[in-house]
């Protein structure tokens, strides 16, 4: 049986100073059902269908396994994909960078 390969957004790609060789990914999906734990993409040039990511499909693996780069998103796409992962977490925006103070 032929293996399927299945479109990936790159979160995180290992530098060679790290520990493991692991890639960080996000599952992409045609099926878009507009739930909160994805984020509609619309239609990239790159894809064949409007597509969304799954920020709830968190993955790591060896970053052999990584076939072909298929596109990029835009800037505010990945901003957007940054902010739902911050809802997704709980988690909030610096909104400043924190101040050190010496005594």
């Amino acid at each position: 049986m032929v293996q399927k390969s299945r479109p990936l957004l790159v979160l995180a790609y290992p530098g060679n100073e790290d520990a493991r060789a692991l890639v960080i990914v996000a599952p992409l999906t045609s099926r878009v059902r507009g739930h909160r734990g994805e984020l509609d993409l619309g239609k990239p040039s790159w894809l064949p269908k409007p597509s969304a990511v799954n920020v709830q499909g968190l993955a790591s693996f060896d970053r052999s396994k990584l076939v072909r780069r298929m596109g990029t998103l835009t800037t505010p796409q990945y901003n957007d994909v940054k902010a739902a992962f911050r809802d997704l977490l709980g988690l909030q925006p610096r909104t400043s960078q924190p101040i050190l103070k010496s005594l």
